[in-house]
């Protein structure tokens, strides 16, 4: 934020905590050091109080005294987001208002398919009450055992499933949500089809806090996965991994739940920094695709089928070699290869992280194109690309060069990503697939989106929130 803006009153502060009562705030600087930490190190922000609502009512009253007084606030869930959407600014102008108390599952409904929950409901915590209920949330990603699912929506999340069941937007049929002046909108309808008028949910599914403060959702379930073959094969290309998806959904049409890719040096990585992981081929190959078939049946022949798979894609040679999961624990093991990159990362100095997306079938001229535009400008460097390929966003990170100084190389992060972001958009790609925009990428933002979707997207925001007093500075700039 570029203007200056004093902190909140004394007064203003003790009428939000008198809001949320004893044991629904913290204060003291060791007690809100973990809710202005972004995760990745690169924003710290300052708040003088964190507010833990327990009901949507008091998030309403929270609201309406933050507008009475012209107080910005930072809704926030588990603060597990990429682009510091969660963070307040340094300038402790800002509260926070944390949903990690607002977490109870309200209703299932599996006849319907459905259940409702609390914005603050950890999604692991999700994922286990569906498979209680003989049903699945297909929502995953790494970190599902401390993101809320208020956030997932607010961020639209996406994760490794989104070739088989879309991205978090995809996952919801009502929302309730806290307006700007502290009207509570229910839209928590259970329906599937309800056609009057204006989708009003889709407002603030990627929205990140700044129309409104999601409070409750109602999800879609769906049928429980009773069997799962998870494959790690080697491929020699990028491309090679395109024509294996294809090959793939032609053979098991939908049930293809999982398809990520990853180089051999992120695989290096992980076997260099992660304990307890070993490569699971004796030979080094240039890429490798994680593939995941999940039936609802019990199907024996799946196995079969996917080893039948393998073969005759060793005999085309777009697979080098490959495993299948003969267990659990190895089906973790290959899983674990996959997740632990971006903390395989870290050891390895500075990164400069990149969440695109671009049509599927250009992955490989854009990892190509890319890789050689980032040489070029700095050589030595380690372009470390992966992701899910099946839905087209890549994780085009970029590890400093073997020696450099590690700020030196991360103050150059809006130059790669200027560079990064141009191609992308050549491509007809996006410069975020399912981090969001946030802080990190409004400007970006200004840069890349068409002038009239910005601005309809500034007349909504003026419309449900004139004062700017929801997550000011976040996804538009001021």
């Amino acid at each position: 934020m570029t203007a200056t803006r004093s902190q909140p009153s004394a007064q203003t502060l003790n009428r939000l905590k008198q809001a949320v009562g004893d044991g629904g705030y913290v204060e003291t600087a060791d007690e809100i050091a973990p809710f202005v930490h972004e995760w990745r190190d690169r924003y710290v922000g300052q708040t003088p109080l964190v507010l833990l609502p327990n009901t949507t009512k008091q998030i309403a009253e929270i609201v309406i005294i933050c507008q009475d007084t012209k107080t910005p606030l930072v809704p926030q869930g588990g603060n597990t987001g990429a682009v510091a959407g969660q963070t307040p600014f340094e300038d402790g102008a800002e509260v926070v208002v944390n949903l990690q108390r607002l977490n109870k599952i309200r209703k299932i409904d599996p006849l319907n398919n459905t259940m409702t929950v609390d914005g603050g409901v950890i999604l692991q915590t999700i994922q286990g009450a569906a498979d209680e209920h003989d049903r699945l949330f297909p929502l995953s990603l790494g970190a599902e055992g401390s993101c809320q699912i208020g956030g997932n929506l607010a961020t639209n999340a996406g994760g490794t499933a989104v070739l088989r069941y879309g991205n978090a937007r995809d996952l919801v049929l009502g929302l309730e949500v806290v307006l700007a002046d502290g009207r509570i909108w229910n839209g928590l309808t259970s329906l599937r089809k309800d056609n009057t008028g204006y989708d009003l949910k889709h407002l603030f599914m990627g929205s990140e806090g700044t129309l409104g403060i999601i409070t409750g959702a109602v999800l879609k379930l769906f049928p429980k996965i009773n069997t799962v073959e998870t494959a790690f094969l080697a491929i020699p290309t990028a491309e090679a991994a395109l024509r294996l998806l294809e090959s793939a959904q032609a053979l098991f049409g939908q049930d293809v739940t999982t398809f990520e890719i990853l180089p051999r040096i992120g695989l290096d990585y992980v076997l260099k920094h992660i304990p307890d992981t070993k490569d699971p081929m004796t030979d080094q190959h240039p890429w490798y695709v994680l593939v995941e078939i999940g039936s609802t049946s019990a199907d024996a022949s799946l196995k079969g089928r996917l080893t039948d798979f393998l073969e005759a894609n060793v005999k085309d040679s777009l697979v080098l070699d490959g495993v299948i999961a003969e267990t659990g624990t190895q089906r973790t093991q290959l899983w674990r290869l996959r997740e632990t990159l971006p903390e395989a990362q870290k050891p390895e100095g500075g990164s400069i992280k990149h969440d695109v997306s671009v049509p599927i079938s250009s992955i490989p001229d854009f990892i190509e194109r890319a890789g050689k535009a980032v040489a070029e400008r700095l050589p030595g460097v380690r372009p470390v690309p992966f992701g899910h390929i099946g839905d087209g966003n890549i994780h085009y990170n970029l590890s400093q060069p073997t020696g450099m100084d590690r700020q030196a190389f991360v103050a150059r992060w809006e130059e790669f990503n200027t560079l990064v972001h141009d191609i992308v958009v050549e491509f007809g790609g996006s410069i975020s697939a399912e981090h969001g925009i946030g802080r990190m990428k409004a400007a970006e933002l200004e840069r890349y989106k068409d002038p009239v979707a910005l601005q309809i997207m500034r007349e909504l925001k003026r419309t449900l929130d004139p004062n700017n007093i929801l997550n000011p500075g976040k996804v538009l700039t001021p």
